[in-house]
């Protein structure tokens, strides 16, 4: 009857373990969100090279890139990238240190890949992670120029459509940058942009020669995120009501 007492540490040993094992758990999916999350800013539909998606990864707060796999996010499998991320977790039964624990998982970017795909478990590879060269700079945008070489159209005027193609092609743009005119409404929108990289502001300059007054700007900064329409054609002809 004696030994009864001891019982009671093998309980609470066994408890603490269980605890331990429970908040290991707890920790490796806190890594695991990381990743995830990682593969959101990554998702799109947009082709990259296996270089341009490890560098964004790259980029990602509390992601290390170990390895990069594929050739572009559209051929065959697409890419697959393996991260190391970190986790951390504690028990409110006792009064233990933070847990944290590093995981590497692979997140796949393809055109096939899913929204808030859970990216797989992997074993983190040895070696030395993969360098990535800085993006190139975009080219300027031309602002004063453009403004310098649409035509002005007095009151009761008709514009140009050829002559506002002609003032575009005098600027001799760099070859990256994005051109696209329209007309609608006896009106004649312009739109210059740079290819972005899918999460920041996009870089682009709107302009619309009309009668009476020929206008070029920038889009604000929330209509130049990816998916608001900032950047558009439609935004140069019907500009979108500023943001409040």
């Amino acid at each position: 009857m004696r030994r009864l007492p001891l019982l009671a540490p093998l309980l609470l040993l066994t408890v603490g373990c269980g605890v331990m094992q429970s908040s290991n758990g707890e920790a490796t999916d806190a890594a695991r969100e990381v990743a995830r999350k990682a593969g959101e800013r990554l998702y799109g539909q947009r082709p990259r090279t296996a270089e341009e998606v490890g560098r964004s990864a790259s980029g990602i707060d509390g992601v290390e890139v170990l390895r990069v796999t594929g050739t572009s996010t559209h051929d065959g499998d697409g890419v697959d990238v393996v991260v190391r991320t970190s986790g951390s977790a504690y028990s409110e039964w006792f009064d233990l240190d933070e847990i944290t624990v590093v995981r590497c998982f692979t997140v796949r970017v393809s055109p096939t890949s899913e929204w808030g795909e859970d990216p797989r478990d992997v074993d983190c590879p040895e070696g030395p992670p993969p360098t990535f060269a800085p993006a190139p700079e975009p080219p300027r945008l031309p602002y004063e120029e453009l403004r310098a070489k649409l035509p002005q159209v007095p009151e009761g005027g008709r514009v140009d459509e050829a002559g506002v193609r002609r003032a575009l092609a005098a600027l001799d743009l760099d070859p990256a940058i994005r051109t696209e005119v329209k007309a609608a409404g006896g009106r004649v929108g312009v739109l210059l942009s740079v290819k972005g990289n899918g999460f920041d502001p996009q870089d682009c300059v709107l302009a619309r020669v009309g009668p009476g007054a020929t206008e070029v700007w920038v889009p604000s900064r929330i209509q130049r995120m990816p998916g608001e329409g900032g950047c558009g054609i439609s935004n140069a002809l019907d500009p979108m009501p500023a943001p409040h």
